[in-house]
Parts: C-alpha cells; sequence; structure tokens
C-alpha cells in the first residue's frame, strides 16, 4: 500500500455533533474502540484519522486543529464530513475543508479553498477595544451589546490575523441586525462587512416610505400546546385559499403551529421590532383560533398573512423533504418560526439564523406584504446554506449564498403549484416592490433589474451578492429551462451559445447536492462549477447529458472550464496544439493505458493542477507501474516535442540509482528510451521536463512511462499535465 512520505504534528479535536442524515449525536471515538460504529460514526473516525495522517491533502500545520461540523454518508457508503479549522486556537474564516472517502473509509479527495498551509502571527497589534471603536463607526441604527473575536481570515489571496466586530442591534429600516465587520488586527483597517440577518431587499431597493402603522387586533395570549396535528382552512392574501397544518389544543382551540413539520410556528410580531438582539423564544403572540379558520383573504384580519406565512413553512418543508430529502432547516426535524407583521409598515423580510426564524413586514404604503412564496422559500434556504457550505456573505461565496436562496425559493414555488402564485422564474414579482407589477429579479436574464450581473467575471465578487447572485441564478436558469425563448423567459448566453435545459428536478439536485457536497464556505464562481459537476457525475454519470448540460450552462454565463470536467465532455481544457488526449488525468485513465491504480486522486499526493493526476510506484517493495497512450506526431511537425511535469519523492538516500521512471517512444516492436529518472533526481515539487521528439514526425507511436523499484525504500514519480505539440 502507498502510504505518505510527508509527516507533521496535527492536532484533531472532533467535538460532539449532530449527525447529518442520522438525527443522533455522535462523537469520534478511538480508533481502538471495541464497539460497533454507526456509518456515519466510522465515517467521522476514519476522517478524522485520515487528516492526521496526510496533513497536506488539508494545507496543515502542526498548529492546526479541526472540529466536525457535520457528517455525510452517501446510500452506496461514500463519506463526506466537513471539518471547520481553527489555528493556534483561532478560528479561520474560509479554512473549512471538506474529506471524501470511499466506502472502505480510505481517502479519496478533499475540497477546500485554502491554497497553502497557514503560517502568521498571531499576536495582534490592535486591541479589542480598538477594533470596536473600528467597526461601530460603521454600523448605522440602534445599538446592542458589541463583541469582537480574534480570527484568522483566509479568504482573500493572504491570510491576515483580523478582529471580527459583531455589533447587535436594529438597523435603520427596523430590521434585525448582527453587523459583523473585519478590522485587521495589525493595521486597524477595516476589510469585509456583512449582516447575518438575511434580509430578502437589498437596501437600495426599499422605498423607505414608512407610514404609521395600521391598528392592531388584539392579542390573545398563547395557550399550553399539545402535539395533535389539525388540516386548518386558510385564507391568504398571497396564496389564496389552502390547507394550514395547526395543533389543535382542544375541542375548540387551535394554534398556528404545525407538529407535522417540527412544530413550525407562525407569530404576531405586533408591529415591534426586536430592541435588541435575537427574538427571544416567547418574542411575540401566538396566532390562536376557535374554529380553525384563518383569515378573510383580506388585510381586515391580521391572521390572513400568517396564512401566507405559514403556508410558506409548509411549502418549504414540503420541498426540501420530498424531493431533496432533508429533514427540515438543518436536517434535524426542527421547524423554523415566522414572525409577522413585524415593524412599522417594515418594507423587507428576512432570516435570522442566529434565532433561527424568519419576519414578514406589511410594506410601506401602497405596497403589499412580503409574505410571498418564493421569499419564505428564499429565506429558510439561507438557513439551510448555514447549516451545509456555510458560505460566506462576500465575494463570489456572498453571491452564490444569495444565488442558492432564489434558486432554491423558485423551487419551492415550482413544488407548491399553488394556482394563486403560479410557478416562475422571477423573484418576489407579487410584491410589486416597484409599484409597476414588476418583480425584484428575473432568472431568465438578471440584467433587466438594470444591477444584476448575468455573465461573471473576475470583478463580480467586488459586486453586493444581491446582484453577484445573478450569475449564479443565470446559470440555473438556463441548466433547467435552456436558453433563448420559452413560457418562462427570453434567456440570452454570453457566448452565444445554445443551451437545451434539463427541467427542474434534476437542476435542483444538482445544485443541492453541490451545496450541500463539494461547496465550502469561500467557494467561488468557479469552485462552484466544479461543485456542480462532481454532483452531475454523483448523480447521473460522467456520460449523461445532465453533466454535460451543467458545463454548457456555466459556459454560457462565462464561467470558463475548470480542470474538473465531465469527462467524454467535448469541453475539458487542452492546451493548445496538444496532441494527447485527457492530458491532466482529470477524466480519470480514460485515453491511457496503465497499471491499475496509476491514474489517481489520492491525496497521498498532490496534483499539480486538478484533482488526478498519475503516480507510479510507491511501495518499498519490488514493483513496475506503466503508463502509456498513442499518439500520431503530424509529418509538417517543425519541433514536436513531449513535456510533463514529475515530482520525485524518496526514502532512498546517496546517488545510486535504486528505483527508476524510463520515458520511451515505441514505434512498433522498437522502444526507444528519451530519458531515465531516478531517486537520485529527487525533487521538492514538480519539475516540468520537456523532450525532443524529431525523430518520429510521420508516425504512430506509444508514449511510455515505466516505473521500476526495486525491493526496499519506495520511490513515488508523480507525474501531471502532459503534453505532445508539434511545434
Amino acid at each position: 500500500m502507498k502510504r505518505s512520505l510527508l509527516n507533521g504534528s496535527l492536532t484533531l479535536a472532533v467535538s460532539s455533533l449532530v449527525i447529518v442524515g442520522a438525527g443522533v449525536t455522535a462523537s469520534a471515538a478511538p480508533a481502538t474502540s471495541p464497539e460497533p460504529k454507526a456509518p456515519s460514526s466510522r465515517a467521522l473516525q476514519d476522517a478524522a484519522d485520515q487528516i492526521a495522517a496526510n496533513p497536506h491533502a488539508v494545507r496543515a500545520g502542526a498548529q492546526d486543529e479541526f472540529q466536525a461540523a457535520n457528517v455525510q454518508v452517501d446510500p452506496d457508503g461514500t463519506r463526506h464530513v466537513h471539518f471547520n479549522r481553527t489555528y493556534q486556537g483561532l478560528p479561520v474564516r474560509g479554512g473549512d475543508v471538506i474529506v471524501h472517502s470511499t466506502p472502505g473509509g480510505r481517502l479519496d479527495s478533499t475540497t477546500l479553498t485554502l491554497e497553502a498551509p497557514l503560517t502568521l502571527s498571531v499576536t495582534p497589534s490592535v486591541t479589542d477595544r480598538q477594533a470596536i471603536a473600528k467597526g461601530v463607526k460603521l454600523f448605522r441604527g440602534t445599538k446592542g451589546d458589541t463583541t469582537a473575536t480574534l480570527k484568522v481570515d483566509a479568504t482573500g489571496s493572504t491570510p491576515k490575523l483580523v478582529w471580527e466586530v459583531t455589533v447587535n442591534g436594529v438597523g435603520p429600516d427596523q430590521s434585525p441586525s448582527h453587523f459583523h465587520v473585519l478590522v485587521d488586527a495589525q493595521t486597524g483597517d477595516t476589510g469585509a462587512s456583512w449582516d447575518t440577518f438575511s434580509a430578502f431587499l437589498h437596501e437600495r431597493a426599499q422605498r423607505k416610505t414608512a407610514a404609521p402603522a395600521a391598528a392592531s387586533a388584539a392579542a390573545q395570549p398563547g395557550a399550553a400546546l399539545a402535539a395533535a396535528t389539525a388540516s386548518g382552512t386558510g385564507k391568504g392574501y398571497q396564496v389564496g385559499n389552502v390547507t394550514v397544518s395547526t395543533t389543535q389544543n382542544s375541542t375548540t382551540s387551535y394554534t398556528l403551529k404545525d407538529p407535522a413539520r417540527g412544530n413550525g410556528e407562525t407569530r404576531d410580531a405586533q408591529n415591534k421590532t426586536v430592541a435588541n438582539d435575537s427574538p427571544p423564544a416567547g418574542w411575540g403572540v401566538a396566532l390562536n383560533d376557535t374554529d380553525n379558520v384563518w383569515g378573510n383573504n383580506a388585510l381586515t384580519d391580521r391572521a390572513t398573512v400568517a396564512v401566507d406565512a405559514h403556508y410558506g413553512i409548509q411549502a418549504t418543508w414540503d420541498f426540501y423533504k420530498n424531493v431533496l430529502g432533508r429533514n427540515g432547516i438543518k436536517n434535524d426535524g426542527v421547524g423554523a418560526r415566522s414572525f409577522v407583521h413585524y415593524g412599522t409598515n417594515y418594507e423587507n423580510a428576512g432570516w435570522d439564523d442566529d434565532s433561527f426564524s424568519m419576519i414578514y413586514g406589511d410594506g410601506a404604503v401602497g405596497s403589499k406584504p412580503f409574505t410571498e412564496i418564493d421569499v419564505a422559500g428564499h429565506e429558510m434556504s439561507h438557513g439551510v446554506t448555514a447549516a451545509t457550505a456555510g458560505l460566506v456573505y462576500s465575494g463570489d461565496a456572498g453571491g452564490l449564498n444569495e444565488a442558492t436562496s432564489d434558486i432554491m425559493g423558485t423551487m419551492v414555488e415550482f413544488n407548491a403549484n399553488n394556482p394563486v402564485d403560479a410557478p416562475d422564474y422571477l423573484i418576489g414579482e407579487k410584491i410589486d416592490i416597484n409599484g409597476n407589477g414588476t418583480p425584484l429579479r428575473w432568472m431568465d436574464d438578471p440584467s433587466k433589474d438594470g444591477s444584476s450581473a448575468k455573465c461573471w467575471s473576475t470583478g463580480t465578487a467586488g459586486l453586493d451578492p444581491h446582484f453577484s447572485s445573478g450569475v449564479g441564478n443565470h446559470f440555473f436558469y438556463l441548466l433547467a429551462a435552456g436558453s433563448g425563448q420559452s413560457q418562462w423567459g427570453n434567456s440570452p448566453t454570453c457566448n452565444s451559445s445554445t443551451v437545451t435545459g434539463i427541467g427542474n428536478d434534476a437542476s435542483a439536485k444538482i445544485w443541492y447536492r453541490a451545496l450541500s457536497t463539494y461547496m465550502t464556505s469561500n467557494t467561488n464562481y468557479p469552485g462552484a462549477r466544479t461543485a456542480t459537476i462532481k454532483a452531475a457525475k454523483d448523480l447521473y454519470g460522467a456520460s449523461s447529458t445532465q453533466c454535460a448540460t451543467v458545463e454548457k450552462a456555466w459556459s454560457a454565463v462565462s464561467v470558463a472550464p475548470t480542470a474538473t470536467t465531465c469527462g467524454g465532455s467535448t469541453e475539458p481544457p487542452t492546451p493548445s496544439g496538444n496532441l494527447l488526449l485527457n492530458p491532466g488525468f482529470e477524466s480519470g485513465a480514460t485515453s491511457w493505458a496503465s497499471t491499475s491504480g496509476v491514474v489517481t486522486k489520492d491525496a497521498g499526493q498532490l496534483p499539480r493542477t486538478g484533482s488526478y493526476y498519475a503516480w507510479l510506484n510507491g511501495y518499498g517493495s519490488a514493483h513496475t507501474d506503466t503508463l502509456a497512450q498513442t499518439v500520431t506526431v503530424p509529418a509538417t511537425a517543425t519541433a514536436p516535442k513531449l513535456s510533463f511535469w514529475i515530482k520525485i519523492v524518496t526514502g532512498e538516500t546517496g546517488t545510486t540509482a535504486y528505483d527508476t521512471l524510463k520515458v520511451q517512444v515505441v514505434d512498433g516492436t522498437t522502444a526507444t528510451n528519451l530519458a531515465t529518472y531516478s531517486n537520485a533526481d529527487a525533487t521538492s515539487g514538480y519539475v516540468q521536463r520537456t523532450l525532443d521528439l524529431s525523430a518520429f514526425q510521420g508516425k504512430t507511436v506509444t508514449i511510455k512511462f515505466t516505473g521500476t523499484e526495486d525491493s526496499s525504500l519506495k520511490t513515488s514519480f508523480v507525474i501531471d499535465d502532459t503534453a505532445v505539440t508539434a511545434g
């Protein structure tokens, strides 16, 4: 068995956690424990052992620690364990990693955005008080409690020591606020800022025309609830006449609380705002009724918009459970709370992950309440994102965060298929925020709102996440509905291509698996392309139409091909003029003849680029590995060459060639040796080698690598990014 030659001291702290998909609490046990383990518990322990044995695979140093965030075990036993990272005891923003393992527990690959082990001082020059003073200056609204936490910010090109200042309070638009700002702990400069209260409308979309609140109906105190499910009749404003699941307390008493969906509850905020932090458990008042008939389809009854919100809880829960197999927002069977009639003519809605709740405003005078189906799905999907990838709310990751909510909110709307709010790819169209019947956002062509990006560029990361989300929205629309004119809209492409959609079901499943299995907190748009291709391959196969369409849809929004491809696709990135097929091994062993296991993405070594590479030898015993591909060298070639990148890692010492790699050209039965490398040529990393092929112009030959290892002390010959060029 091949083993890493890299050694390192690493502490792996795995705390207790809720196992995703299992609904039980488990913590990693010693590897020597004789007790049988559940699949999730075994996966957690194996992943912990793999990080400790292969720190280079997660770019870890001796001062890194990892805490498990969630565990996913696929039906075939494949494991995916998401870890958060600390460095010298400090949380690392953007340092999380997903460890992917085979059903047998062997390390398969890792997903992360950190490019190298962290090496920085954690002694701040700026105090927490100084940082707070900086951060508070950027906060607008009524300030509550404020804290500063020392962290490492690894979301940029250079990791920095920062104070993450958090200001809790109420924003100037009445929204609850958990305002975060990064302050450089060495220079005092302020950096990224965001609010973990996820507002539906970005600030510029709000009309800010608040007027006195309408008279509030007398609120009834909540009764003690029994877990008896009843079917109520709802007469909503945005959703029309619907069935709502309620709690029956007695023969004449019902509460707008859903025992069938984790006790998700809708409450009346009584036109109040949150005075300081998150709403406490008893905030607002319970909505009770004697005949289990709620609302009157008009705003004269305060229960009318409560019907909308409660139906939104149901529709979101049912979509995630029935379509994606997720049991509630955190996959733990617990329902969320919704608060209607929040604030005075509050013109917004939002999700507060701190309190695990939603708020809905009644809208400004002349506007409409924000209790639309896709708004509910959008906001609660922010909770799903927080519980899975944890996408930060800045840069491309912020856009992907918002796009996920638009995408899933739209899918909730399609799944509900409510005739009063007919499904479409418009965001917030029934709110009429613009006063002219237009929606807040269009998915077919996000640029229609005048601010959102429909094509990706390196500048997209600098946009407000509500606008950079346009790239993800456009991609999803093309993936599901296709390009050009349809009943849903008229979608252009950024590369003048034509895309045929694969439908909502496959598209939603691909996006969700990418989010929950392959995206980390700092994933950017190229990373999302990689994640969705991997998800499509998992769900539908590498040669599937679904996977090929994922590639086409990303290219159609200007997210160029990455090293990860479907395999067999027409889009793999190939060096200009390269005559070799699959030159970087990203389609596995396709087009190559090799000894079993040579073409791999095993984390025991690292590829130069992409995920796959060729690993010859490294056993420490007598062994021969081969790797070969047939190619035709044009007769018109001016200076044909073979080039490749090679890393040689050895346990041998001295200058004697015990283990060798021969690079040959086989012409018929004649093998010509171009070069021989050995343990004596060990390298500290990848080195490019270029060899002359002029003698083989006009011939079809086989390029062959042969690695031969003696009976002791291993040598690994690691090859990536090969090319045959005509000159």
